[in-house]
């Protein structure tokens, strides 16, 4: 009989201690830098609130768990870090029975299993959170790989630096004009296992335009465009021919004035090394020997040869006339020695006529 008794008194205790166990399970998800509340309902702290005990226990996606904020003994204690002050607290009466936890604006690190228990008299309420905090991609870069020339390949490159994953990137052509097309080029293909790449194969004058990549999540969308200008071959020819005469043009002319300036300086310096400049090949200054005869002689005698020789001759002959008249014999005078007078024959010793000499001379014709 005493037994049947205890073992009653067991089977009480044990399914008061399990009521109200059942809880709830909830899936959140919530956009960074917005507003999320966590639920957690119960009507345990109602008949008696001096023994009601509330806590949110947060675990990561790594495993750890800890205290996020507690009530217990008319008091609020709270386990937050840095990042979470400021943020985290209980969102509305947690003592009428709402202990939901609120937190804004929301952060990556946010994002975990939130566990909310309630107890009160040895009755418990469990409530279960997952959050999912989802991160809009950043602003895409766009870029472009390859030769913006007729004929060639061109890679259109579009990839976000952050974002919740997966992120869709999508490449279409932005309509500037009137009847463009917004589709891409018919040639253009996607590498799937880079959905950020497009190539466009066989680039002709119709494939330039602006062409906008968007990348998108769950969170939301970023957007960014480039532009694409295909150029012509014979244009980009003429303009590479433009640049390298005038490149050709500017080293002529550099090379002009640099052999013009060269030049200068070598006949600046020829005149100023001139007057200091001693020979010693050059020969003494010969000494010029007057002769003591009238102008005219000298005159005459710088003729040429032919002529100083006929003048000669002629000179001779007319002397010898004279002298042969003058010295004819006369009547009652001696015979004397006459001397050759005359320009050419001062400075030198007078030479001797002899009378027989002078007789057999005959006078020549004028």
């Amino acid at each position: 009989m005493c037994q049947m008794i205890v073992l009653s008194v067991k089977i009480s205790i044990n399914v008061s201690y399990y009521v109200g166990t059942l809880g709830t399970h909830t899936e959140i998800k919530r956009v960074a830098e917005e507003r999320v509340t966590l639920p957690c309902h119960h009507q345990l702290g109602l008949p008696e609130k001096d023994t009601l005990d509330i806590e949110w226990l947060l675990t990561d996606n790594e495993g750890n768990q800890k205290v996020v904020i507690t009530y217990s003994s008319h008091h609020v204690y709270s386990n937050l870090t840095e990042e979470q002050k400021g943020r985290v607290a209980f969102a509305s009466n947690f003592l009428a029975g709402d202990a939901s936890l609120q937190i804004e604006p929301l952060k990556p690190s946010d994002e975990g299993r939130y566990t909310c228990k309630v107890k009160n008299s040895g009755r418990y309420v469990w409530s279960h959170v997952t959050l999912k905090v989802l991160v809009r991609p950043s602003k895409p870069k766009c870029e472009l790989e390859g030769e913006l020339t007729e004929g060639s390949d061109l890679t259109l490159q579009c990839e976000s630096a952050s974002g919740t994953k997966p992120i869709v990137y999508d490449w279409q052509r932005v309509r500037e004009k009137e009847g463009e097309d917004e589709h891409l080029p018919p040639r253009s293909r996607i590498d799937y296992n880079n959905p950020g790449r497009v190539l466009l194969q066989n680039l002709t004058m119709s494939s330039s335009g602006l062409y906008q990549c968007t990348a998108g999540n769950e969170a939301g969308k970023e957007s960014c465009v480039v532009r694409v200008t295909v150029q012509h071959v014979q244009s980009i020819g003429m303009i590479a021919g433009a640049v390298t005469g005038m490149v050709a043009g500017a080293l002529l002319t550099f090379l002009l004035v640099w052999l013009l300036i060269r030049r200068k300086d070598k006949e600046r310096y020829e005149e100023e090394e001139r007057p200091n400049e001693i020979r010693e090949d050059a020969e003494a200054p010969k000494a010029r020997l007057v002769k003591p005869s009238s102008s005219s002689s000298g005159s005459r005698s710088s003729r040429s040869g032919s002529s100083s020789t006929r003048s000669t001759a002629n000179s001779a002959s007319r002397s010898q006339r004279t002298l042969s008249t003058e010295a004819a014999p006369q009547p009652g005078l001696a015979t004397h020695a006459y001397s050759l007078v005359g320009p050419a024959g001062r400075g030198s010793e007078p030479k001797k006529v002899h009378h027989a000499t002078l007789t057999k001379a005959e006078p020549h014709p004028a």
